[in-house]
This record gives structure tokens, sequence and C-alpha cells, in this order.
């Protein structure tokens, strides 16, 4: 049973362990797997590139977009009884801590900055607790895992994974839409891209299980989705350009916004919600923000007709144009000066509003 020149290999019976080791397993053949079936599933996760972008994502979600944010949204940051004592003094001090005094180094990493940036943000956000008590009510989960499971015409979808920040409340949001508004959906026809495919760009499995789950036990005492926050280091590959960054911030609010529906309403699809589900999100990479607010009507998504979804886009909003620790130079003139330039205080002001969207009474619309 030896191997000798000029003969054949010998053949040895293959060795079993009579152990668990779990650094040797062998996965089962696909079609053997418990949860093997036979109807494809796309999968939309954290690091999902569609190619459409925002498009893609309104047609995967059956929601209509509305450029910029409710007007009534936006009233919240400018009623003078909302905003923070000296806001843009705060705010500046509080890029200049991200951008040039929270590190050792000569300058601190994209992630590194991203990070601080946002929480300072949030923190600095809080002050108007004692104005709002409601804001107490809230709660920031990291490293949560998501499942949304949807039908699309005759294909299977899911959103799942782990995402971004996420501000849960005790209360759900106010829709931003009244009956009427919503009943107008009905006749807005949702733009195609064909002759590409809707799931182009999508993973494609077989082993799956149909179900939805907001990652949260149920007896948790937030249990509704207020605000997701996402950060784009471009660390991660691949990175996420903003079209595709807009189309995650969209794809996780309806996730998160189907899968608490589901607890509420049940699996069965829902022609349209007796009381619709408002999920937010805000998208950065340190610089720039994009805000999208999600409006869940519906989530009978088999075909393009009846009642639609809602969606609200503000985006390329610049907090501040340049945050440079040496200046810039070029043929002997200082094109940008050295420390923060061009800041834009319009962009906290939405961040702010979208931050007490549900505490102040005077948000909740009514028909």
């Amino acid at each position: 049973m030896h191997y000798a020149l000029g003969l054949a290999k010998p053949v040895y019976p293959k060795w079993e362990r009579d152990y668990k080791d779990p650094r040797h397993y062998n996965s089962p053949p696909l079609q053997e797997m418990p949860l093997y079936k036979e109807q494809t599933c796309y999968v939309f996760n954290e690091r999902s590139s569609v190619l459409e972008g925002v498009r893609q994502a309104l047609w995967l979600t059956k929601a209509r977009l509305t450029a910029g944010l409710p007007p009534q949204l936006l009233s919240l940051a400018q009623d003078p009884a909302n905003q923070i004592p000296d806001q843009d003094e705060r705010v500046q001090d509080v890029i200049r801590h991200a951008r040039f005094w929270d590190t050792t180094e000569r300058r601190p990493r994209k992630h590194k900055y991203c990070y601080t940036l946002l929480n300072n943000l949030l923190h600095l956000c809080g002050v108007v607790q004692s104005r709002h008590p409601a804001l107490g009510k809230r709660m920031l989960a990291e490293n949560y895992t998501l499942c949304a499971t949807w039908e699309r015409g005759e294909d299977l979808f899911q959103v799942r994974g782990r995402n971004a920040v996420l501000l849960n409340s005790m209360a759900p949001l106010p829709a931003l839409a009244g009956k009427q508004e919503v009943q107008s959906t009905t006749d807005h026809v949702l733009e195609t891209f064909y002759p590409i495919s809707p799931a182009i760009d999508l993973q494609k499995i077989h082993a799956y299980k149909r179900e939805n789950y907001t990652g949260f036990k149920d007896d948790y005492p937030y249990p509704h989705a207020h605000t997701l926050y996402f950060l784009e280091t471009g660390e991660v590959i691949p990175r996420l350009h903003p079209p595709q960054l807009r189309a995650k911030m969209i794809m996780f609010a309806y996730g998160n916004a189907l899968a608490r529906a589901d607890k509420l309403y049940g699996p069965q699809p829902q022609s349209i919600l007796d009381h619709p589900i408002t999920v937010q999100a805000v998208g950065t990479n340190g610089r720039q923000f994009e805000f999208v607010i999600f409006q869940l009507n519906t989530t009978d998504l088999r075909d393009d007709q009846g009642v639609k979804n809602q969606v609200w886009l503000d985006e390329n909003n610049l907090l501040y144009d340049y945050a440079k620790v040496r200046p810039l130079i070029r043929k002997k003139k200082v094109k940008v000066p050295a420390g923060l330039s061009g800041y834009h205080p319009e962009t906290f002001s939405k961040f702010l509003a979208l931050y007490l969207h549900g505490a102040v009474e005077d948000c909740i619309i009514h028909d």
C-alpha cells in the first residue's frame, strides 16, 4: 500500500474523526442542507453596492421619492425654543475636536474622526432633553442583527446583516404623510430600469430561512426604530459611493420598518397599514451628510399596483468645506487656510430636526 514509481497511487479509506473539530469542518452539499430551498433568495447586506443606487432601492421597496425633507420637520430646528445655546460655536468645536484634538498623531484616521463626530453631535443634541423629556426615553444600540423578508413580483428578497448605529425609542415616530396623501400614492408609476435586472449585485442564496426579526427580544423596552446612523469611512471593501450609500440607507430603513410591521400586523401582506411605520436614516463620511425618512404604508409588494411607500431624501449636505491641519498652498498662494473653514449651519439644523422628531408634539400631522 505504498507508492511505487510507475504504479497507480494506492487508495486509502477515508478517516473519520470520532470527535467534533470545528477547525476541520466539511459542509454538506448545498442540496443536503436543512435550510435548502429551490427558490432563489436575493439578499441585500451591509456591503451591497447596487448598480442603480436609489432608483433600484425605490423599486425594491415599492416607494415614491420626494426630494428634500418635509417642511414641518425642518420647522422644528428653526424654532428658537428647540435650538441649543451657542449652537453654531458648539458645533464647530465638535468638528475641531473630531478632526484636530482627538488624537496624538499628526491627524486622526477617517474611521476615528467619523465615529467621534457622530457621537459628539448626538451628545450635543441631548442638551435639549430638559425641554423635551421624551428624549430621555431612547436608547442607542450597535452591532445588532436585522432580517426582513418580502416578495417582489415572482422573486424573494431579504435585507439582513449588521447595519448602522440605531437610536431606539419607547414610542413610534408619527407619520409624516396623512391618509389623503397616502391614498394619492396609488397613481404613482414606479420607475423601471429595463433591461437591467432589479436583483443585480444582490447576493443569491438557496439556504435561508423566511423570517423577520428586529434583532431585539419582544420585551425590549425600546422596540421602535427611530433613526439609523451610517458611517462610510471608505476603509471597508467594497467602498460605497454616495448613490450606493443612499440606497443602503433606504433599504435598511425599510427593513427595520418591515420587521416591526411583522410584529404588529402579522406575516400576511397588508395592502395598507392602519398606522404607517416611519424610520429615519442619517449617513455621513465625516463631512457630507445624507438624510432619509422612510414611511411604510403597505407590506404588499408583490405587484406595482395600489398604495406605495414613501421616501424623503435630502442629499449632499456639507457640514463644513475643509478641515486642514496644514494650509493648502498652490503657486505660493494659500488656497485653503489651516483649521476649520466653510461651516454650514443648516446641515446641523437638519440633523437636529431628525433627532427632535417624535419628541415635539407640534410635528404630528393630522388630516
